[in-house]
């Protein structure tokens, strides 16, 4: 067996010769190599940002000059720039060990002289939440491990108290609190199983409501309040791994498949020191419910939960009391479609008040509600959404939030007086339109900002705030904006489309560099259309892909539907409600009806492609329309509506139960019969997400209906279909090969 750094090196070479490689062709032109085989485009990123206390400083993980390979955590003044290494890597050694800890992820707090550092991290899931944890005593320079008698990679979200005197974290479902002092371990929970799972949540609470960590330390550091599911019940879906080993192997995935039963979820208080935990009266029935946010309520006597009907068209606001379990509603939101568990519910006023989104008036609002929510008034007044709020600035008044009012691409921060009396001030710049993301300092002096566009490779800088100075820049991309210049292109455009009915939907639009416009050209559409994502934005991401196949010689189009939820009010997000699948392809085939009477589009070549939400966007357009359409790639679809899991799929269309019908109708397959054109679909096997199921039972449907097809599965991917050497190459290699053999590039007469 070759030893690890032998393999290293030879890594290392390979990808340096691919990249050598790649350099020696035309600069001026992306290659697939150039893309998905080396580094090339890869953005600057910024590792490891992490504001100090102080509001004056920030730490960043840096490569250690001493130990090479291994990290340092550097400290840098805010105003001077001056440097100083406040942890080296020398100071993370484990006694017995020759090298320093890798660093997954980390926890600094000076002030106590203490860091914890995440390693050997395993994924869950999406992401990797499973690993070691090590404490580092910064004063005396010990190096301890947590729990270091459980199996290696098996604790969750290890957190300290308060006082950091104790750290708490998950193992194998059970929650635990270890002394740091002694590290005696104190178990909190002892009935975790496959099915009791306390701390954490199953696969669908933590897919579809974003919930990973599971309990909460109170501000006193005495309790410690956390879910716990009962996933009993819940259906089993079985994944196949044919591959790994002589014989197949089954990997079990519990995973509630729209109107089949779902955990049923609770919320309890105990003690830090262990013992009988308190549970919350919450009403209703659990496994027709959802606990979807928990938090202590800025006190350490009451937690505040967000309680969803399983239809997810009413949240209950409750505070619980510690003490007695027993819980009173504050709050009740209602929508006639559908609402989301609200993750901008910030205390201020000393907790007497918080602040609430709502899309009562029409349009996404930020209120504040008082503590018992007798009273409750509008922050944000205007015809405009706020997108998120950043930062409450209690001392001075101010409300910081994300909002684009007349761009429904873009993203810019705002702030108001939180009287509601006044009027937005925009405090990203006038000249940078696009894309602006912020970490703000609790002072609300600083923040670290990264901009970009979609002809512009982001920018992360530390401003000033609220003049939004430049303070000093983190990450340029000076080298990929050089690259990305030399290439041939035009910029990406953005446009508007009137349909038929008289709506409005945006998208932008990608030419040849050798663009004739007394020529035609093939047109092919990326699409969505699912209500979880938006593709016309105008920030940094796919470009380099359709540019690609831009310099191809097509034009490529993407435009947003009604139901994608871009910032342009309730009614534009939530008209798709019950109609996933339908309204969108209807939208989407009354754009490609405008856009091929533009003089340069060849109608006779028109292409479609999309991933997940997307796939079954593409699957929609060849079946349901299939004059228009004559090329599709759809990868990760979800052909049949059923088959996909209960928060998602009853969020938007309702029960199964009750709306049969309009399951029916939203389904692609419904509608395989009518494939005309070029089709290839692509899934992984192992997708834990959109199961590969319902690619087979489409597959069933085309050959039953003698519909020929063309189809690659990548055994035990996921749904990013990333696993394994070269596949994210060969995906796109494979995807180029269809559309060249199947949707010609380049103009005609």
């Amino acid at each position: 067996m070759l030893n690890r750094n032998i393999i290293r090196v030879l890594l290392i070479l390979l990808v340096s010769q691919v990249f050598v490689f790649a350099q020696t062709g035309d600069p001026s032109l992306l290659t697939l190599d150039r893309m998905f085989s080396s580094r090339e485009f890869f953005p600057q990123r910024v590792a490891g940002t992490r504001w100090m206390d102080d509001g004056k400083s920030y730490t960043m993980l840096e490569e250690s000059k001493t130990i090479p390979g291994s990290e340092d955590i550097v400290v840098y003044d805010i105003q001077t720039g001056e440097r100083n290494v406040l942890v080296p890597a020398e100071k993370m050694i484990p006694e017995g060990e020759t090298k320093p800890l890798s660093i997954d992820n980390y926890g600094l707090y000076p002030q106590q002289n203490m860091l914890m550092i995440f390693t050997n991290s395993k994924r869950v899931w999406r992401r990797n939440t499973r690993g070691d944890y090590w404490v580092i005593n910064l004063k005396t320079g010990t190096v301890e491990q947590l729990g270091k008698d459980f199996p290696k990679s098996t604790l969750m979200f290890a957190a300290f108290s308060p006082d950091f005197t104790k750290a708490a974290y998950v193992c194998e479902h059970n929650l635990y609190v270890e002394n740091l002092s002694d590290h005696k371990i104190t178990p909190l929970t002892t009935d975790g199983s496959e099915t009791i799972i306390n701390g954490t949540f199953d696969w669908v609470y933590e897919e579809e409501l974003g919930m990973r960590n599971g309990f909460r330390w109170s501000p006193d550091g005495k309790r410690i309040a956390y879910w716990q599911l009962d996933a009993e019940g819940v259906g089993v879906f079985y994944l196949i791994n044919d591959t790994d080993s002589l014989y197949s192997k089954v990997i079990p995935v519990q995973y509630p498949k729209a109107g089949t039963t779902n955990s049923a979820a609770k919320v309890g208080v105990v003690s830090a020191d262990g013992g009988e935990t308190t549970w919350f009266n919450v009403p209703g029935d659990p496994r027709n419910n959802y606990i979807a946010r928990m938090e202590w309520a800025d006190n350490s006597d009451e937690i505040i939960i967000q309680h969803l009907n399983r239809l997810q068209n009413q949240n209950d606001l409750v505070l619980g009391n510690v003490e007695t379990g027993f819980v009173k509603t504050i709050h009740v939101e209602t929508d006639k479609a559908w609402l989301r568990a609200i993750d901008d519910l910030k205390w201020f006023d000393n907790g007497a008040e918080f602040t609430w989104l709502s899309e009562r008036d029409g349009w996404q609002h930020v209120y504040k509600i008082s503590r018992d929510g007798k009273t409750q008034k509008l922050m944000t007044p205007g015809d405009y959404d706020v997108i998120s709020v950043e930062l409450i600035d209690d001392v001075n008044n101010w409300l910081y939030f994300i909002a684009s009012p007349d761009n429904a691409a873009q993203r810019y921060l705002y702030r108001i007086k939180m009287d509601g009396a006044s009027q937005p001030v925009r405090l990203s710049p006038e000249d940078q339109s696009g894309t602006h993301n912020y970490s703000i300092t609790p002072n609300v002096e600083y923040a670290i900002h990264t901009f970009s566009n979609i002809n512009t490779p982001p920018l992360t800088e530390i401003v000033s705030l609220p003049d939004h100075k430049a303070i000093r820049v983190l990450a340029d991309n000076a080298e990929l904006k050089e690259k990305y210049a030399a290439l041939k292109k035009k910029p990406v455009e953005f446009f508007k489309v009137t349909i038929e009915d008289g709506a409005v939907l945006d998208g932008f639009k990608i030419l040849p560099y050798n663009f004739d416009p007394a020529k035609k050209y093939p047109v092919l559409f990326f699409v969505y259309g699912e209500p979880a994502g938006q593709t016309v934005l105008d920030r940094w991401g796919r470009s380099l892909w359709h540019l690609y196949l831009a310099q191809q010689g097509y034009i490529i189009i993407s435009v947003d539907n009604r139901g994608t939820p871009a910032p342009r009010g309730r009614e534009w997000r939530k008209c798709i409600y019950k109609k996933v699948g339908i309204l969108s392809s209807a939208d989407q085939a009354a754009a490609v009806r405008e856009i091929i009477k533009w003089p340069y589009v060849d109608a006779d070549r028109i292409g479609i492609w999309g991933w997940s939400g997307g796939g079954s966007s593409t699957l929609n357009a060849m079946f349901r329309y299939p004059d228009l359409y004559k090329t599709g790639i759809a990868v990760a679809p979800v052909p049949d509506e059923r088959l996909y899991d209960t928060i998602y799929q009853e969020r938007y269309m309702g029960l199964p139960s009750d709306n049969a019908e309009a399951y029916r109708l939203g389904s692609p397959i419904t509608y395989a019969h009518q494939l005309q054109g070029n089709l290839m679909v692509i899934h992984g096997t192992g997708d834990d997400n959109v199961h590969y199921q319902g690619t087979e039972r489409l597959i069933n449907e085309l050959v039953k209906n003698n519909k020929i097809f063309s189809m690659m599965a990548y055994p035990n991917r996921s749904h990013g279909i990333y696993e394994g050497p070269g596949t994210t190459r060969h995906l796109y290699g494979t995807m180029d090969w269809y559309l060249k053999n199947n949707l010609p590039a380049g103009p005609k007469e």
